[in-house]
């Protein structure tokens, strides 16, 4: 299963559902993670905020594939794709565990496949760097075998079939 998480408008979110069947629109009409970790310890894996992500961490966590496209901001995510990855911190559990030589939390749901991030708008070589290396920590941190990364500085010029 793959899922698409993007923060374009509607017109682009009509033409991406009509490809894929899991498209989450990053609408930004939901509460951002209030870090409570209940998705942690109360109730794993479900979100204790009763709105459009109450299962997002069902949902990323048991994604193959997961596609982000995301507007640069300085550097990382829009807040609106920022709000989706942290409300699905419950796809790991509390615990940790080694992955990479490092600690990490443990996986809910296991390893997954490819992790790949389309950023759109004006980026600098200091932010392109910078993508690198967070895009690979979230690889590792989530549980992803590869990463990839595609800058693209003009949106319309982004081709749906290739996504």
């Amino acid at each position: 299963m793959k899922i698409v998480i993007h923060d374009l408008d509607e017109n682009f979110h009509n033409r991406v559902s009509a490809r894929f069947s899991d498209v989450i629109w990053a609408d930004g009409k939901y509460a951002p993670c209030q870090g409570c970790f209940d998705c942690w310890t109360r109730h794993p894996a479900t979100c204790g905020m009763k709105d459009s992500l109450h299962q997002i961490c069902r949902v990323i966590g048991q994604t193959d594939d997961l596609v982000l496209i995301t507007e640069n901001y300085y550097g990382g995510y829009s807040t609106a794709v920022k709000n989706i990855l942290d409300r699905a911190i419950g796809a790991s559990t509390p615990m940790s565990t080694y992955r990479g030589w490092e600690m990490h939390h443990a996986l809910r749901y296991g390893k997954k496949g490819v992790f790949k991030v389309i950023v759109y708008g004006d980026i600098n070589d200091k932010e392109k760097s910078t993508w690198k290396l967070m895009v690979e920590r979230n690889r590792l941190n989530h549980g992803y075998q590869s990463a990839e990364l595609e800058f693209v500085p003009d949106i319309t010029a982004l081709e749906v079939s290739k996504i």
